[in-house]
């Protein structure tokens, strides 16, 4: 994988962001995000391990194992597309890293999910709202069309989650996506329909997720790494 930081023990890594999403265009950037995890004999010192590693140029962040579940498990949208990926955008899986793939849906919980999709939603619309009404510069009528972009993935993909546990990455129609983002760009009140859609659909639909994530399989899984780093780090011993 690309970049100017190397970081061992990557356990699971891909292309997410727009170029996933199905809605980059030329000039675009290529957003990556994995997992690693630090050597479990590490957890045991005075100081405590990095949990984040963050790069530019290209743009690339990885979650220590732990601290990816304890976001996954809070319903965070962002880290939370990285187990759902279609095959072809992981650039790093590895047979722990899969396991991860094949327990995401114990991450999920019902209250978690819309919280976190509806309500990344809501910031995003608070955000349009406070620039007005599109008299700005060319550079922020650019941001304010992608922050509008995200706001209707947000709604879509967190209502999908809720009512069926699946995640689809990639939009169905992502002129659809450009369209809405151009129209909120010049007037930011076009968003508060498709706001206020997405809250009504949330609270007449039942969710098929349970009240509260599985803990005890995302506990399961980190020890299972902590336990094969442990191992193959004495057999190197």
């Amino acid at each position: 994988m690309p970049s100017r930081l190397a970081v061992p023990g990557v356990l699971l890594s891909g292309i997410v962001g727009s170029t996933a999403y199905g809605l980059a265009r030329p000039g675009s950037d290529v957003d990556r995000l994995g997992i690693y995890a630090v050597p479990t004999e590490q957890l045991h010192g005075l100081h405590r391990p990095t949990e984040s590693h963050v790069t530019t140029g290209p743009d690339r962040t990885l979650h220590e194992a732990a601290k990816w579940c304890r976001l996954a498990l809070g319903g965070n949208p962002t880290v939370m597309e990285l187990v759902w990926l279609p095959p072809e955008l992981y650039e790093v899986r590895t047979p722990l890293g899969n396991e991860l793939i094949d327990i995401r849906r114990s991450f999920l919980s019902a209250t978690r999910v819309r919280d976190a999709y509806l309500g990344y939603a809501t910031q995003q619309f608070r955000r349009l709202e406070n620039r007005g009404d599109g008299s700005f510069s060319a550079d922020t009528r650019k941001r304010t069309a992608k922050h509008a972009r995200h706001l209707k993935r947000l709604c879509h993909q967190g209502l999908e989650l809720y009512t069926t546990g699946h995640l689809t990455i990639r939009v169905t129609d992502p002129q659809e996506y450009h369209d809405f983002g151009e129209q909120v760009a010049a007037d930011s009140s076009a968003a508060r329909p498709l706001l206020a859609e997405y809250e009504a659909a949330f609270n007449e639909n039942r969710s098929v997720l349970p009240d509260q994530p599985d803990e005890a399989a995302a506990e399961a899984w980190l020890r299972r790494v902590r336990a094969h780093l442990y191992t193959e780090a004495a057999k190197r011993a």
